[in-house]
């Protein structure tokens, strides 16, 4: 399965039921508890649909067993096997699972025996025909055709009726024929008519009132002794064909052997626990319990719930539309721990889009843009690993250890960005005679320059923000929300229309602007800009349209907040190159402080050297310190909001609930001591 790039869904969930005795109740709950993977719901009253779930698998477990015992008896020798595995390989499994690959053996099996069968109703079908035709010897020579012949006037037909019937009514039916030839066959008689077209209704029903039919004849031209010979030819080649079919069955229930006896026997005990459990329902001796599962995870529980307990009934099945299962998130290792950044909003609903991976790349990327300082991204890691657990509560717990790695993949991005800019506490190197550390030369003018900077942010927020409300289109589109369709192409549309603006109202370039980040970025021509102002004015219009048809007359004054939303949301980009610049600054400042502040001391000598230099270190250290927590505060909570309120309100709602489930934690971690 290929990764989630901007959004992901959650673990598919299904709703359980576990039925027990009440004296297996407690090692249920054990064994539900030890499992870890059912998130319980309250449990209502077993109602009579329930205890029908479990005659359906009655009924279903004969009819599986059936299949299995139809497939078993078809073993050339009647002997006694005795499969090297336990039952419990089979019986632990899901029942759906056991049915299905029942079915499955069954169907390729069935393949064969229909074609088996069928080839034994044709040989019956024409031996019979054969030995009724070939009754007829005297007419060796008369073409199929004549035998069932209908013409204005005649009409021919091969009739078979019991001999003591065509008795009782020969004298009836010589009165109505020009012509007839009966010819003795065992307990039954074959007659060859020729008789008036126009008495064919009252030969037929004296037949058929007699326990006679009429012979199917093939049409053609070949002669009744042609037609004999082919036929015996043709069942030769069907009893072929049949002894290879019973042959093949024969082979593939002998591969399937072990097999069969292990389904078997698992039916027989899965019989025998569900005439159990029936029994205990009309007596009201049973304990439910009923929750959520990930789809995976089904086969484990079962498997551990069968090999604990002897009689349990698990029903299982995919949630209603009016239903909402838990939330089980399902990102990749390096994404996962974006998901409490997540779930600081709003945890996903169980049919809504998982905004995980798109959040991950951007936070990351955010905040490492704010820091991209070498010393302060690593101080941010060291911080996170020893001192974050202890102010928040002592302990690592799951949501500590989360928001630790976000910090440290913030903290590798943030370290990558410094080495390619050469930021190190700010410029900190030029104490010791270095001009530049950085390795990109092109990435450092972004990083420090506060144009570029400013330039630089402005452009992620606009893809940023466009991805969000390409998301909010899709899913519009998804809801068939023509208001919101139509707004949102009008807003896209706008956008390119802004160009017109730009180069008109503010008389900037825009190829140029982007030239700043984008190399060789090439002009703009002036014909672009002429029809970029009819997309603006065409946007514009569809965004009132469709805030009118989403709205009503509210569209009236909606509209303007769309339009200007789109620009203040672009700007609030901005707030990367502030605090980003701010760091770098800030740094410089510190380190241009603290040498300036050592040469100030009214002492001379070596006292005046070692108490500047103290104090330019403490001004130093101090200094650095606090914008390293500054950075680290600022980088979290705008990048947070960046994501929060400039990305997801665009077409994240949340309110979904936690996959919770009834686990047993082997290892606890406890606060101990007086204080804790």
């Amino acid at each position: 399965m290929k990764p989630p790039i901007i959004i992901n869904s959650a673990e598919p969930m299904v709703k359980v039921r576990v039925v027990t005795l009440k004296d297996y109740s407690e090692q249920a709950l054990k064994t539900l508890h030890s499992v870890g993977v059912l998130h319980v719901e309250e449990a209502k009253e077993l109602k009579p649909i329930d205890r029908s779930a479990i005659e359906n698998q009655r009924r279903e477990v004969n009819e599986l067993s059936t299949f299995v015992n139809n497939m078993l008896a078809y073993l050339a020798e009647e002997e006694s096997v005795s499969p090297e595995r336990d039952v419990d390989v089979i019986y632990t499994r899901p029942f759906s699972e056991i049915s299905r690959e029942v079915r499955s053996i069954y169907s390729r099996f069935k393949e064969l025996y229909d074609k088996a069968n069928r080839a034994d109703n044709e040989i019956q079908e024409l031996t019979e025909r054969k030995n009724y035709l070939g009754s007829l010897g005297q007419y060796r020579n008369i073409k199929m055709k004549d035998l069932d012949f209908t013409g204005d006037y005649l009409f021919t037909r091969v009739f078979v009726l019991p001999t003591e019937a065509y008795k009782a009514s020969r004298s009836e039916l010589d009165s109505q024929v020009f012509e007839s030839s009966a010819v003795p066959l065992e307990d039954e008689t074959v007659i060859y008519i020729i008789a008036k077209t126009g008495n064919r209704s009252k030969i037929e029903s004296l037949i058929i009132a007699a326990g006679g039919k009429a012979i199917a004849i093939p049409d053609g031209n070949q002669t009744l002794g042609d037609f004999i010979a082919g036929t015996e030819k043709k069942i030769n080649n069907l009893e072929n064909t049949l002894a290879q079919s019973y042959k093949e069955l024969r082979t593939k229930a002998s591969q399937d052997v072990e097999t069969l006896v292990l389904f078997k026997g698992a039916l027989a005990a899965e019989k025998q626990r569900l005439s159990v459990l029936s029994q205990a329902c009309e007596a009201n001796y049973v304990t439910l319990v009923e929750g959520w599962i990930p789809a995976n995870t089904m086969e484990a529980m079962v498997f551990h719930l069968k090999d604990k307990i002897d009689y349990i009934f698990i029903d299982s099945r995919e949630p209603d539309e009016t239903e909402e299962p838990p939330v089980k998130m399902k990102n990749p290792p390096p994404m996962k721990p974006f998901q409490v950044v997540v779930n600081l909003f709003a945890t996903p609903k169980y049919r809504e889009w998982d905004p995980t991976p798109i959040v991950a790349y951007s936070f990351a990327v955010f905040f490492g843009l704010m820091i991209a300082d070498v010393v302060y991204a690593a101080g941010m890691i060291l911080i996170s690993r020893f001192l974050l657990p202890k102010f928040l509560g002592g302990a690592k717990t799951g949501a500590v250890a989360l928001l630790q790695r976000v910090l440290y993949i913030c903290g590798g991005v943030g370290i990558t960005l410094g080495l390619l800019s050469g930021t190190y506490l700010g410029d900190i190197y030029t104490f010791f005679g270095i001009e530049n550390l950085g390795l990109v030369t092109r990435i450092q003018d972004m990083l420090q320059n506060p144009l570029i900077f400013v330039i630089l942010a402005l452009f992620i927020g606009f893809i940023h923000v466009n991805i969000g409300h390409v998301l909010a289109l899709i899913k519009a589109v998804k809801e068939r929300n023509r208001g919101a369709i139509v707004a949102k192409i009008g807003l896209f549309s706008l956008q390119f229309g802004a160009i017109y603006i730009i180069r008109t109202v503010m008389n900037v370039d825009v190829a140029a602007v982007l030239g700043i980040i984008i190399n060789n970025m090439p002009s703009i021509p002036p014909q672009v800009y002429d029809i970029s102002l009819y997309f603006a004015i065409a946007g514009i219009g569809m965004i009132v349209a469709g805030n009118f048809m989403q709205t009503g007359g509210l569209g009236a004054i909606l509209w303007l907040f769309d339009i200007t939303g789109i620009l203040g949301d672009i700007m609030s980009y901005a707030r990367i190159a502030g605090v980003g610049l701010a760091t770098y600054y800030l740094a410089s400042v510190f380190n241009m402080l603290g040498p300036l502040f050592g040469r100030l001391l009214p002492f001379s000598g070596m006292a005046g050297v070692i108490a500047g230099g103290a104090l330019s270190i403490f001004i130093l250290v101090i200094g650095h310190v606090v914008n390293l927590l500054l950075s680290v505060l600022t980088g979290f909570i705008h990048s947070l909001r960046l994501c929060f309120v400039e990305f997801l309100f665009k077409f994240y709602e949340g309110g979904g609930r936690i996959y919770r489930p009834f686990k047993f934690i082997k290892r606890p971690v406890v606060l101990v001591g007086a204080k804790s």
